[in-house]
């Protein structure tokens, strides 16, 4: 008897021998006889009641989270070539450590985009040093060309200086402030030739003291580039009339001198109730924008810069980026390349976009739902929404 123990326990030596040798020789014997896959003969990949996990990112329009048609469509491992962008002084440093600090926790980290820092005055270095302690991820810190920022010399100053005192006299928000007009300007139509930005081409807008409320495990960049999108936003709403009294008649000057240049496709439904005779002042909130740099830098909306900025108005008035990105990328991109990001919550005071429902729970949102802007009167959403149904 203890024979055929000895014999019995010698053949299974051999055989666990066997096992170990080939499974260190052959990858496919390995593979065959794994405990994992052995496993998963018997009870599957995944628990019937939890899916794997979607990689893939939102459809266009984000109205719905269908996502039937990113099947084929997985995000793992690819970027796109972007970067955040952030208009700040030094003295911004406690509102830019919020807004980043919020962007890194909220997506960035997961995604590690770079991010570009531009300022008219040299950075200290404690700015420098706070912003990069934040992120694993590239900062560069560039200085504003003195041309690109600071009021034109061929600007009639005392007309100027007549309009800030008379927007002064009326309460106009920023009325009087010449910093203001610089910074509106120069995001208008200079950010995107900083030479820091030039190797990119996505960007997305930050700004001090901002606050974003859901978790986004996709990429937003990727929608834009795959989708074929050239402007993105969360939040719409209606121009402050005082500070654009030409504007649009400046704009239908430039139209029909260049017709050829407006998209056949575009989006003026969304700026005019009457064909583009008048404007309604519907804008993007341009403090939330990812956009495509090539739409800003193309012949189109270079030659309507520069048409408004020889007018005058980002001083004689107080034209606003946020109108002109949104007139220009209304009329020189077609309407489906707009994009609402309805899935990143976003707040800039005092108006905040809050996602709804499901939306909401897939996020893990904290913003209030009924704290939402998007269809109180003041809101654009509505004729933004108005151009893509039958």
């Amino acid at each position: 008897m203890m024979t055929q123990m000895r014999y019995l326990f010698l053949a299974l030596a051999v055989l666990i021998s066997l096992h170990y040798i080939l499974s260190f020789t052959n990858e496919s014997y390995n593979n065959a006889t794994s405990f994992s896959n052995l496993k998963d003969q018997f009870v599957g990949n995944t628990p019937p009641d939890h899916p794997a996990a979607d990689s893939s990112y939102p459809s266009s329009g984000t109205l719905s989270l269908d996502k039937s048609h990113t099947k084929n469509n997985s995000t793992a491992g690819r970027k796109a070539n972007a970067a955040f962008v952030m208009l700040a002084r030094n003295g911004d440093l406690p509102g830019i450590v919020t807004s980043m600090k919020q962007m890194e926790d909220r997506f960035n980290k997961k995604f590690n985009y770079p991010y570009v820092f531009l300022n008219e005055e040299p950075f200290s270095e404690e700015f420098k040093s706070r912003v990069s302690g934040l992120t694993d991820s590239p900062v560069q810190f560039g200085l504003i060309p003195h041309d690109h920022w600071f009021q034109p010399d061929w600007i009639d100053e005392t007309r100027a200086s007549a309009a800030r005192a008379d927007m002064v006299q009326n309460s106009v928000i920023y009325g009087g402030s010449v910093p203001y007009r610089n910074m509106c300007r120069y995001n208008s139509g200079f950010f995107y030739r900083h030479e820091l930005l030039k190797p990119f081409k996505y960007y997305w807008r930050v700004e001090p003291n901002i606050q974003y409320f859901c978790d986004l495990d996709y990429d937003p960049f990727l929608v834009m580039q795959d989708q074929n999108k050239v402007y993105g936003f969360t939040v719409s709403l209606f121009e402050y009339e005082a500070t654009i009294p030409t504007l649009w008649n400046t704009v239908k000057q430039f139209i029909n001198s260049n017709p050829e240049l407006v998209s056949p496709e575009n989006a003026m439904a969304f700026l005019s109730d009457d064909g583009g005779e008048t404007y309604n002042r519907c804008h993007f909130w341009s403090n939330f924008e990812i956009g495509d740099l090539d739409l800003w830098r193309g012949e189109a909306y270079s030659k309507f810069f520069d048409y408004l900025d020889e007018q005058g108005g980002f001083y004689y008035e107080r034209w606003g980026d946020a109108p002109v990105h949104s007139i220009g990328a209304a009329l020189f991109a077609e309407k489906d390349q707009i994009h609402f990001f309805n899935d990143i919550g976003y707040r800039h005071e005092p108006f905040q976009h809050c996602p709804q429902g499901a939306a909401h729970a897939k996020g893990k949102c904290w913003c209030d739902e009924k704290q939402n802007f998007d269809y109180e009167w003041y809101s654009c959403l509505n004729k933004y929404e108005a151009m893509f149904k039958s």
